[in-house]
C-alpha cells in the first residue's frame, strides 16, 4: 500500500489538498482512500473512508477531560496510538487503494511529542509506504522572519518524523496578496544563499537587537541543507502533476505499476528530467506580476 501523510500549520489548505488531490488521483484511475485523522475536523468535503471520530471525538475530550483544542488533540492522538489496531481493521479494509492521511493542524505534534511519529512508525511496519506531504501557506514567503520560522518547522518535523519527505509552498495563486516579494519565487523554494534574507531581518528594528540570534537560525537550515519547496495551486493540473511526481518517487509508488497517465500530456518535462525553472514557470507566468506585465501596464 502506498499513501500520502497530509500535515502543516492550520490554514495551510490541507483538507483543500485532500480533497483536491483525492479528485486528480481519480482522473488517473487511481483507487483512492482519503482516512481524516483530525477529531476536530466536522466538515469534511471529501468521501471520507476513515474518520477518527468514530474513534475519539474531540468535543467530547474538551467536555469531559476538561482539556483545551490543543491539550484535547494531543489526548486524542494518545488514544489512537493505544488503540491503534482500530486503525489498523479499517486499512485492511482498502487493501490496493492509495491512500491520504489528512492529519490535525497542530505543529507540536509532528515537531515534539510523539504519538504521531509513533503511529506513523505502526503504519510503515504493517508495509504502507508513505510520503509526508508538509503543506506551508506562501505568503510567509512575505515576511522574512516568517518565513525562517517557516524553514525550522520543517526542517524540525522532517527530522522528527523520519520519513521521505515533501515541502510544499501552498496557495501560490495567491502569493502576492499579502505584498510582493523581496526575490524570485526559485529563492524560496529551492532556499538559497539565506544571507540575502538575513540582510532584510537586519533592516527590521525590531529584528536588529536578534542579530546573532537570526545568524545562528540562519545557519542551522544552511548547514542542513534540506529544506526546500514545491510551489502548489490546487486548481491548477500542471501544479498537481508535478508534486504527484515528486511524492512517487519518495514512495515508492512511481517505480512500480504505473495507471493511466494520458494526464501528462500537460506537462513537456520527463518525470526526474525537469529543469530547476520548470518548477517555479507556472507561479512566474500565471500568478505573479513580472516586470513586463507591468510596463504593460503603463
Amino acid at each position: 500500500m502506498f499513501g500520502q501523510i497530509v500535515i502543516g500549520p492550520p490554514g495551510a489548505g490541507k483538507t483543500t489538498y485532500c480533497h483536491g488531490m483525492q479528485q486528480f488521483l481519480s482522473s488517473l484511475k487511481r483507487e483512492v482512500a482519503v482516512i481524516n485523522m483530525d477529531p476536530a475536523n466536522d466538515i469534511l468535503p471529501y468521501p471520507c473512508d476513515v474518520d477518527i471520530s468514530e474513534l475519539v471525538s474531540l468535543e467530547d475530550v474538551m467536555a469531559h477531560l476538561r482539556l483545551g483544542p490543543n491539550g484535547g488533540l494531543v489526548y486524542c492522538m494518545e488514544y489512537l496510538e493505544q488503540n491503534i489496531d482500530w486503525l489498523k481493521a479499517k486499512l485492511d479494509g482498502l487493501k490496493d487503494k492509495y491512500l491520504l492521511f489528512d492529519f490535525p493542524g497542530q505543529v507540536e505534534l509532528f515537531t515534539h511529542h510523539n504519538s504521531v511519529k509513533n503511529i506513523l512508525e505502526k503504519l510503515t511496519s504493517w508495509d504502507v509506504r508513505l510520503t509526508a506531504v508538509h503543506l506551508v501557506d506562501s505568503h510567509y514567503c512575505t515576511d522574512p522572519g516568517k518565513f525562517v520560522a517557516v524553514l525550522l518547522t520543517s526542517l524540525n518535523t522532517m527530522l522528527q518524523l523520519s520519513l521521505p519527505h515533501v515541502n510544499v509552498l501552498s496557495k501560490v495563486d495567491l502569493i502576492e496578496k499579502h505584498g510582493k516579494l523581496a526575490f524570485n519565487p526559485d529563492f524560496y523554494t529551492d532556499v538559497l544563499d539565506l544571507q540575502f534574507l538575513l540582510d532584510l531581518l537586519q533592516d527590521d528594528p525590531l529584528l536588529h537587537k536578534y542579530k546573532k540570534l537570526n545568524e545562528a537560525l540562519v545557519g542551522i537550515v544552511e548547514d542542513y541543507s534540506l529544506v526546500s519547496f514545491l510551489p502548489l495551486s490546487v486548481e491548477n493540473k500542471e501544479s498537481m502533476l508535478r508534486l504527484l511526481k515528486a511524492i512517487d518517487k519518495c514512495n515508492g509508488y512511481g517505480f512500480g505499476p504505473l495507471e493511466d497517465r494520458s494526464i501528462e500530456s500537460l506537462m513537456s518535462c520527463a518525470v526526474g528530467a525537469e529543469f530547476e525553472y520548470e518548477k517555479i514557470k507556472d507561479v512566474r507566468e500565471k500568478f505573479m506580476n513580472t516586470d513586463d506585465d507591468m510596463e504593460e501596464d503603463t
